[in-house]
């Protein structure tokens, strides 16, 4: 069994606000398990968490305007 884990895409470019509800809770995912990965450079693992961040906050903007939030 390998622990190598293989992510479906690469840092997404797609401006935040134009993903849906769906993709940037995906896209998320994505980024958490990339940063619990430990494979990153540093470099890398700053850009992920900012992209992390922007994706969390449009997440829980979206949450908030579907009353979910």
């Amino acid at each position: 069994m390998s622990n190598t884990i293989e992510f479906k895409t690469e840092l997404n470019v797609t401006p935040v606000e134009q993903l849906t509800y769906e993709q940037a809770r995906e896209e998320l995912l994505q980024v958490v398990a990339r940063m619990e990965s430990g494979a990153s450079t540093l470099e890398e693992s700053i850009a992920l968490w900012e992209r992390g961040e922007a994706l969390a906050q449009a997440l829980q903007s979206i949450g908030q305007g579907a009353g979910i939030g």
